[in-house]
């Protein structure tokens, strides 16, 4: 025999009324309830609508997956000339907070024991038995090839950059950066990123006038130490240095934390003494 449940709809009291219906029907078909009212809110439209991110989330984790923290890391750049010529550095490249960076040179032979520092828009390079350390700029480059000083010694994003608007191109993420200041090595960025790993796959970097200067591109995502998966490769061409092209090859990454003294003039001469 089928059971009629009947519900007095003059009892203005909601909880009693929701009360009296769970006691009626069936534990069974109470589990069921429940296991939809979990698949409706945990669907995927629901969640993407609740963890959609703003253009300044995504930089920001952008950011976060480049350079995690305080670390320590190596990275080789070669420099390629049009007819096939290489020429090879290997760095040693400490940051700290957001503004303070230090890199070491450690290859070749012929440049070992130089060191440069960036404080926010201050740089300097170090050269052994010169005497004080050389105030240099963002566009110039202590390694020459298409990496200038700014790409080898890159703040994060967030940093120096406002999103100025997020759209959708190719399945990807196209944040549109406009530099904070004018100090900036370039005016405006177009950067595309990975959904899923919120890394950029390439960076369109433009001057004032509008111009592009560079193209930066993304490459080889994988663990390139402590956990730390993003692209391991850089590479970057430009229409200024036709034929020329620079890789940067970042590895062996490493959370360290270092007083403020590490990132001195002073202490320059002494980096290599960390290592």
């Amino acid at each position: 025999m089928t059971k009629t449940y009947h519900f007095n709809m003059k009892d203005k009291n909601m909880n009693t009324i929701i009360l009296r219906f769970c006691r009626c029907i069936s534990p069974c078909l109470f589990a069921l309830m429940l296991i939809s009212m979990v698949f409706l809110f945990s669907s995927p439209s629901v969640v993407s609508a609740e963890q959609a991110l703003t253009g300044s989330q995504i930089l920001k984790q952008v950011d976060e997956n480049l350079q995690p923290g305080n670390l320590e890391m190596y990275r080789k750049i070669i420099n390629i000339e049009p007819d096939g010529k290489k020429k090879e550095f290997v760095l040693w490249f400490l940051k700290k907070d957001m503004d303070k960076i230090v890199t070491l040179f450690v290859s070749p032979a012929s440049e070992e024991g130089r060191a440069t520092l960036r404080l926010g828009d201050n740089m300097w390079l170090y050269i052994p038995n010169v005497g004080k350390p050389i105030r240099i700029t963002s566009m110039q480059s202590v390694v020459g090839g298409v990496f200038n000083n700014a790409d080898i010694m890159r703040l994060d994003y967030h940093v120096e950059y406002d999103v100025a608007d997020l759209t959708e191109d190719q399945d990807q993420h196209l944040l549109d950066l406009k530099a904070r200041t004018g100090s900036v090595a370039y005016d405006r960025l177009r950067m595309w990123v990975l959904k899923q790993e919120l890394v950029p796959t390439r960076v369109e970097c433009y001057a004032a006038t509008g111009m592009l200067i560079k193209t930066l591109h993304f490459k080889e995502i994988k663990d390139i130490g402590d956990g730390v998966v993003r692209p391991a490769v850089m590479e970057t061409d430009s229409p200024l240095y036709q034929g020329y092209t620079s890789i940067m090859i970042s590895a062996n990454l490493k959370k360290r934390e270092l007083p403020d003294e590490v990132f001195t003039l002073n202490y320059l001469s002494r980096v290599k003494d960390l290592r």
